[in-house]
């Protein structure tokens, strides 16, 4: 496949596809699900073996940031980054955001 057509793909113009092979720049979180698409696995380092993991792919999948994740489940962004960091746990009423705002199987763990 040509950049070009990669690029067109992603929604990027054809530089960001040199920058990222080169290892020159990283594409931003709004692309991932494009790049995760194309490659058919997900080529970030995430351990969905656990519930901040999981909150982390799921953000992934969907091209969110943890500011955009925090403001859907009306938390602090920094709130999503210790879930994300299995440092603390999510309430019970925060759970329940995650089934209702997600769709998303992420509970189980």
């Amino acid at each position: 496949m040509l950049q070009k057509d990669l690029a067109n793909f992603i929604g990027v113009c054809e530089d960001s596809i040199t920058l990222w092979e080169n290892n020159r720049n990283e594409p931003s979180i709004i692309y991932y699900p494009k790049i995760i698409q194309f490659l058919g696995y997900v080529p970030f380092d995430v351990d969905d073996s656990t519930l901040g993991g999981k909150i982390k792919l799921y953000r992934y999948l969907h091209g969110l940031s943890q500011t955009e994740l925090a403001l859907k489940l009306e938390v602090n962004e920094s709130t999503v980054f210790h879930y994300e960091n299995n440092k603390h746990k999510p309430l019970p009423k925060t759970l329940r955001k995650f089934k209702l705002l997600l769709n998303y199987n992420i509970l189980r763990y």
